[in-house]
């Protein structure tokens, strides 16, 4: 991969952007210590364990994915809200919600994915302003050997299906890589041995509906614990002025009386 999209863990909200803008995707390496990223391996290692591969081509039948991740680990709460993400999506997005945080797990063996925008799903024409902005998270090495991510640099902006040859997302373990939903893109294949982990948090504009229901994807009981901006980013939120609204009222009320 081009060095032209790599910044290191020092990289500012406008830089990120002006290197996704240019490029439709910004990876900054190593923004997770060693440390951090073996304990959220961890952590995700039983409920991998306990998480069926995938059911069509797209999910892949060698991969497995972990929906409802905020109802099953507390592992991502602070990255969720992490300054430097919710500076990029206060610029990108202005209002947003979290929409399809899933762990990735692409097994020995598993093709390549079809390549996608992750905003094809929202029947807008395009052009149309970014509706979604992505984050993947690399808990290993990603490599082209592995199943790094596929992506068609510039192909970001409501562009038909591109032409030529994908580049394959490498990054170290504990990267992120920004990339906005118009971006083309797929999970690569993996040909070793051993997994391949990732996770994206990503997130839609709050006017339109998230991919998952965190609703329901996360209980009650663990949603009033969590912090105010969590909260709001998993759909306890009101979209300027009144759009999201519980019997007239703010919906994180609802969390605040219970009893």
């Amino acid at each position: 991969m081009g060095s032209t999209a790599c910044l290191d863990r020092d990289a500012t909200v406008d830089e990120v952007v002006e290197v996704m803008d240019e490029h439709g995707y910004a990876v900054v390496e190593r923004y997770l210590d060693a440390d951090r990223v073996a304990a959220i391996v961890a952590d995700l290692e039983p409920i991998l364990a306990a998480t069926p591969t995938g059911r069509n081509d797209f999910e892949g039948f060698g991969t497995k994915r972990i929906y409802a991740l905020f109802g099953k680990t507390r592992a991502f709460d602070d990255l969720a809200v992490d300054p430097l993400l919710l500076g990029v999506l206060d610029q990108v997005l202005g209002h947003y919600q979290l929409s399809a945080p899933t762990g990735i797990q692409i097994g020995p063996g598993e093709p390549e994915q079809p390549l996608h925008r992750d905003d094809q799903i929202y029947p807008i024409p395009d052009p149309h302003p970014e509706l979604v902005v992505n984050t993947m998270w690399a808990f290993c090495d990603f490599t082209v050997d592995n199943g790094a991510t596929r992506l068609f640099p510039g192909s970001h902006g409501g562009q038909p299906k591109p032409e030529g040859e994908a580049i394959a997302a490498e990054m170290p373990a504990g990267s992120v890589m920004f990339y906005p939903g118009s971006l083309w893109h797929g999970g690569g294949a993996n040909h070793t041995d051993v997994p391949r982990l990732g996770v994206i948090l990503e997130y839609v504009v709050a006017w339109l509906r998230a991919q998952e229901t965190h609703l329901l994807a996360v209980p009650q009981e663990v949603a009033a614990t969590l912090p105010e901006r969590l909260q709001e980013l998993l759909g306890y939120n009101i979209y300027p002025p009144f759009v999201g609204y519980v019997d007239g009222r703010h919906p994180r009320r609802v969390l605040e009386s219970r009893p």
